[in-house]
């Protein structure tokens, strides 16, 4: 019997808020749901900026004013909304207007009869004194230099950015504010916050979870696509000498791009389990998916987390995508949208994903997926979101450009599309099932996509599959862009909206829409009326997944075939409770009153505390011991 990897939790943070019970997806969605459900969406985000603090039931603004929950929202409503998804980079990052660069130039003396002289304080004196520098002592702090000839310098200046847009996190949300961050880069910031959030959902304590496995069937599986890049990271390591600073001994150790799953196992579940990161550029989550999946289906292990937190809104990282000519632009947006006399384009419409477009905008993330077998899951009770029975990735083979596109995308689409037929039926597929697309809004990816998407909905004899892209709302947050599919994918099952590609106004005459239906507005479908998504991913470099998503009604039933009414009924007054629990956490985050798991320094383990014998390892503190009972698979070469 091959296990069923199941959602049971997922949780994190995005330009539209927190992802766990789908505030993310409905801030995205917001227009259409009923107006308990905005305010919930809105009181989230009112505690995440730090515009209201909820105390002894009522709500205290930034000025202290008390207020009732209508009333608070009914005065920032629109403020909080504007504080989300796609918009101009806010100052609490940097400064767009103004960022920090240094103009390489060569001074002379203005009197050719004299020389260039000026002083300076001694402890600033270069180690290596050029040949043409002659030093006189002022007093015991200060000398004069005289330069025989021109002097090679840089001034510190600022330049305005071209692009000045991005899929930041909500303006006033601070995640080095929730724990005790030790100037943690902000990725691993987001990392505690997201990780936390993604348990906590579930309703179960991670102890009752961690207890009822070995050690070594829990995995993480967890990455970024280019490492921490800030200051406090690779960033701060790489600048530091050319700005006169001190490299820290933190630099290099936590900007490597396996430091999320570093610090979910160190810090947040104590696992020591199987870890891994895999990283493929924009398919970064799904490869980490894959290997969650495949390892579940084997039954290697039994619990794993999936995750990526991505930070890459720095001037460096958008000046590098910037000269590769793939971001979208102001001044490119502009004459896109013929606005002349206009200074600035529209910030929240940057990204248009398969329609009149000039290239992607850069995001940020931290998203968390909790995946259990089907055996666990229901003994367990714990509330299913979805199955995920696949995922496929493939390369691109040759080519000329590294980052031109190629045939992989055919393939993981394409296998995707026959596995969904064979587990759920050609109805299912072609009527029941609908993409969550790359769509990165670059004409070439419009193009290229399109083209995959269409040539396997055709092959498979579909007529209108769906197809919608998250990216409009909340930009590209590079390896982390998977995690944000599957789970405000995860959205739709819940209140049945399929989320439009509302930033663009029409699909371009260059796209290839047969077979598709390419989803422009927001759309009432009904909680049950898909069966499945297919998430796809087409990276930069050749890196392409997709994966195979089953909604959580659907898995129901396939899991009622496996298990019968009894064991199910079972299931479900365990499921209650635990879904009492999980309500409890959403409700104490919305009022704020809820802090990150950050375990640092507890429980660490030495090797001599283990108990070790040669049919099992016993660790402290863990119910199961890790058995030593293992058979070689190469009997018949003995």
């Amino acid at each position: 019997m091959t296990r069923l990897p199941v959602i049971v939790g997922f949780g994190g943070i995005n330009s539209a808020g927190r992802t766990s019970f789908h505030h993310a997806y409905r801030r995205i969605v917001f227009d259409l749901l009923p107006s308990d459900t905005q305010q919930e969406v809105l009181l989230d985000l009112a505690t995440l900026t730090n515009m209201a603090e909820h105390k002894n039931g009522m709500w205290l603004t930034q000025d202290g004013e008390q207020l009732d929950a209508n009333t608070l929202i009914e005065s920032i409503g629109e403020e909080l909304l504007a504080k989300t998804l796609i918009r101009r980079i806010h100052p609490n990052l940097f400064d767009v207007d103004n960022v920090t660069v240094h103009k390489a130039t060569s001074l002379d003396s203005a009197d050719k009869n004299e020389k260039l002289s000026f002083s300076i304080k001694a402890k600033s004196l270069p180690n290596n004194t050029p040949a043409n520098w002659q030093i006189q002592e002022i007093d015991s702090n200060l000398v004069k230099v005289t330069v025989d000839g021109g002097l090679d310098t840089f001034f510190k200046d600022t330049k305005e950015l071209s692009v000045k847009a991005a899929g930041q996190l909500p303006t006033g949300f601070d995640p080095s504010k929730l724990y005790q961050s030790r100037n943690h880069p902000r990725g691993l910031q987001m990392t505690v916050y997201g990780a936390s959030d993604a348990i906590r959902s579930t309703g179960i304590d991670w102890e009752t979870i961690r207890d009822s496995v070995r050690p070594d069937q829990v995995a993480v599986f967890a990455a970024n696509s280019i490492g921490q890049m800030d200051d406090l990271g690779f960033g701060g390591m790489l600048k530091s000498a050319l700005l006169g600073k001190r490299t820290t001994s933190k630099h290099l150790p936590l900007g490597y791009a396996q430091m999320p799953a570093d610090f979910v196992n160190a810090y947040i579940m104590g696992s020591t389990g199987t870890v891994g990161t895999s990283i493929g550029a924009c398919a970064t989550y799904f490869f980490n998916l894959e290997k969650a999946v495949d390892g579940i289906k084997s039954g290697k292990f039994r619990v794993a987390m999936v995750g990526g937190s991505d930070a890459p809104i720095t001037p460096e990282i958008i000046e590098g995508f910037r000269t590769m000519g793939a971001l979208a632009e102001d001044s490119a947006l502009l004459a896109l949208d013929q606005l002349a006399n206009q200074k600035e384009p529209d910030h929240t419409r940057t990204c248009r994903p398969f329609a009149q477009n000039c290239g992607f905008t850069i995001g940020e993330s931290s998203q968390w997926t909790l995946i259990m077998d089907d055996e666990l899951a229901i003994e367990l009770g714990a509330e299913i979101h979805g199955a995920l029975p696949a995922v496929f990735s493939y390369a691109d083979g040759h080519k000329k450009s590294i980052s031109a596109p190629g045939i992989g995308n055919y393939l993981t689409m394409n296998k995707a599309m026959a596995y969904l037929r064979s587990l759920l039926g050609e109805e299912s597929l072609k009527n029941k099932t609908f993409i969550q697309a790359h769509g990165t809004s670059t004409p070439q990816n419009r193009v290229t996509e399109s083209h995959v998407l269409s040539e396997a909905a055709t092959s498979f004899g579909a007529s209108g599959i769906p197809v919608t892209a998250m990216k409009a709302f909340l930009g590209h947050s590079q390896g982390t862009a998977g995690g944000d599919q599957l789970h405000l994918s995860l959205g739709v099952w819940k209140d049945g909206i399929l989320p439009g590609i509302t930033t663009s106004e029409a699909i371009a005459d260059d796209v290839y829409t047969k077979g598709l239906h390419f989803q422009l507005e927001h759309q009432h479908y009904g909680v049950e009326h898909f069966e499945a998504a297919l998430l796809n991913s087409k990276g930069f470099g050749g890196n392409n997944s997709t994966a195979v998503l089953i909604s959580p009604h659907k898995a129901y039933a396939l899991l009622k075939n496996r298990y019968g009414n009894e064991v199910l009924e079972r299931y479900t007054k365990q499921l209650e409770k635990n879904k009492n629990v999980a309500e409890e956490y959403n409700q104490s985050a919305i009022r704020g009153e809820t802090k990150p798991i950050y375990r640092f320094g507890l429980d660490v383990l030495g090797g001599d505390q283990l108990e070790i014998s040669d049919s099992h390892i016993r660790l402290p503190g863990y119910k199961m011991e890790v058995d030593l009972n293992v058979e070689s698979e190469y009997g018949d070469l003995s």
